[in-house]
């Protein structure tokens, strides 16, 4: 399986381990930097990667930095 289907193996949800840890991206090298997060994710997955998610994601919000 290549990497791009792999990707495709986990569903999408509101944030991610990419949107986390990598700035919004408009060009092709910001998304093959955000498909390797997403790679990560799915080798390393595990309940504490997801609570780590979602930590990060709530300093995100809570400190503005998505805007």
């Amino acid at each position: 399986m290549d990497m791009d289907n792999q990707r495709h193996i986990v569903r999408p949800g509101i944030t991610g381990w990419a949107q986390v840890n990598y700035p919004y991206g408009a060009n092709i090298e910001d998304t093959k930097q955000k498909l390797m997060y997403d790679l990560y994710y799915i080798k390393h997955w595990s309940f504490w990667l997801d609570l780590k998610i979602v930590y990060k994601t709530a300093m995100v919000v809570l400190h503005k930095k998505g805007i």
